[in-house]
């Protein structure tokens, strides 16, 4: 099988994790391919990259490929996310000047109930607070506003600021945000930096939330679909071996590296296995699944994910629910992921859509092997989202 490259885009985090491990452990080179990783330093680079071909794949955003299907963001050449890459993996939190309000409060830092960070937080912020996020079509955004929306952080209220994921905590430092939502590790480095401290983990608000997506061109998923074939497989066999935890610590080896994230291997070795230092005092707290990249059928492009999505999205901005709904069901490839992965021997869901946020336990699902599990997809105000209702 003569080796073909694919040039991808990633934005230097732990949850490039997939394209970093297939290509640097030979899954890509057991598919014939070789991955080209060109990092990028923000969001509008990767997609400006793919949607304008200088590269044919990106680690990317789960909101950007919806958004620029609705016209939103001033490009919009069709993406297809044939791939979630990661499930959850955000951290949410605060500079100094409102750590130091908060434990006046009495605020225990637990790292786990948002209704509670909520109300600490309204009882020490009289304004509204300036939110450091990545991108503004961003899961970050859409999980600080959902979670703004049904707590008392309204009475306050919310602004968001662009930071690229590495600046976050130099922003937090001179004042530009008062706090953040990133992807870790950066979450992490501001507090070894000691400028903050972490409020919550992102699966706090919505337990599996889709974070990144494996993102191509929706003519090249139609043109090369052998290469998108090699390419989903390689990334899927790299979640699978990055959920094993024996292979945690080669794994935050690999992305320590100069040539990926730069950072520690300590630190990237936080996300991997959810236990996550949240201060400098050196306060510890153990998040399972706070990073997936495999089981629950995680790499799944759920349809009715991309609905949640694309209404969210529509309420801000004023678009037609119908037209959201219809942008939003040609984004999020099921039917590819399915067509590409039946040579990994992978359990697939019988459904493209289902009920969001009705998931309390691990619950076995209708599935093509009949072995699948699903993990919880709670909202954190339990509150549903059901495709089919929406209209």
């Amino acid at each position: 099988m003569k080796t073909v490259s694919i040039p991808v885009a990633y934005v230097p985090l732990v949850d490039a994790a997939p394209l970093i491990v297939a290509h640097e452990m030979g899954f890509a080179e057991a598919e014939g391919i070789a991955l080209d990783l060109i990092a990028a330093p923000s969001w509008s680079s990767v997609r400006d990259m793919l949607a304008f071909g200088r590269v044919d794949a990106a680690h990317m955003l789960s909101p950007i490929p919806i958004a620029m299907a609705m016209h939103l963001g001033g490009v919009s050449t069709p993406l297809s996310a044939v791939s979630v890459m990661s499930v959850n993996g955000n951290v949410i939190g605060v500079g100094n000047a409102l750590e130091n309000a908060l434990r006046a409060k009495g605020y225990g830092f637990d790292f786990a109930d948002p209704i509670a960070a909520a109300r600490a937080l309204a009882s020490v912020q009289k304004r509204p607070l300036t939110f450091g996020v990545p991108f503004p079509f961003s899961m970050h955004v859409e999980l600080l506003n959902y979670w703004g929306e049904a707590t008392q952080i309204a009475d306050q209220g919310i602004e968001i600021r662009t930071v690229p994921p590495p600046l976050m905590a130099s922003a937090l430092a001179a004042g530009d945000v008062d706090a953040f939502c990133v992807g870790e590790p950066w979450g992490s480095v501001a507090v070894e930096q000691g400028v903050g401290a972490l409020l919550l983990p992102g699966k706090a608000i919505w337990n599996f939330a889709p974070e990144k997506v494996l993102a191509t061109r929706s003519d090249w998923a139609d043109t090369e679909p052998d290469l998108v074939g090699r390419l989903m497989r390689a990334v899927w066999r790299a979640g699978r071996w990055l959920a094993q935890p024996q292979s945690r610590s080669t794994a935050s080896e690999l992305l320590s590296r100069k040539a990926y994230l730069d950072v520690s291997a300590e630190l990237i070795d936080r996300a991997l296995t959810g236990q996550l230092t949240v201060s400098a005092r050196g306060e510890q707290r153990q998040v399972d699944h706070f990073v997936e990249f495999h089981a629950g059928a995680a790499t799944f492009p759920w349809r009715s994910q991309a609905k949640w999505i694309a209404n969210r999205l529509a309420r801000v901005h004023g678009i037609p629910t119908d037209q959201a709904n219809e942008a939003a069901f040609g984004v999020f490839r099921a039917d590819l992921h399915r067509q590409h992965m039946v040579p990994t021997g992978g359990d697939l869901p019988g459904a493209s859509e289902k009920v969001e946020g009705s998931i309390r336990v691990e619950t076995p699902v209708a599935s093509a092997q009949g072995s699948l599990r699903l993990l919880p997809d709670a909202f954190f105000d339990s509150r549903v989202f059901d495709p089919s209702a929406v209209r």
